[in-house]
């Protein structure tokens, strides 16, 4: 209970302040350097929920998406096959001139 507390008391009160081996720019350099350690600290504790729990909603919703995105996918191939095949053949590549067949 007492390091809870202590950890959400680096955001307010600076454990380095008035340390006599400190300047007060050092002391308030290590006080941004303890705050983002928190922050460090609750963002691994929070992604180690998520990574051992994951959210049911998420994942549903997650699911749906990936099943739009698949149908998107099948009909952006379909959309390109079909310009494909609109296309007239391309002239130049054999012409009757360039046979040499006996």
């Amino acid at each position: 209970m007492a390091a809870q507390s202590s950890n959400s008391d680096i955001f307010i009160v600076n454990p380095y302040e008035g340390h006599p081996s400190l300047t007060p720019l050092q002391s308030e350099v290590l006080w941004e350097y303890a705050k983002l350690a928190q922050h460090v600290r609750s963002l691994t504790g929070k992604t180690r929920t998520l990574n051992e729990e994951p959210d049911k909603t998420m994942l549903a919703r997650l699911r749906v998406l990936e099943k739009k995105m698949g149908l998107v996918l099948t009909l952006f191939k379909a959309s390109v096959w079909g310009v494909i095949n609109e296309q007239p053949a391309q002239e130049g590549y054999y012409t009757d001139s360039n046979d040499t067949t006996a």
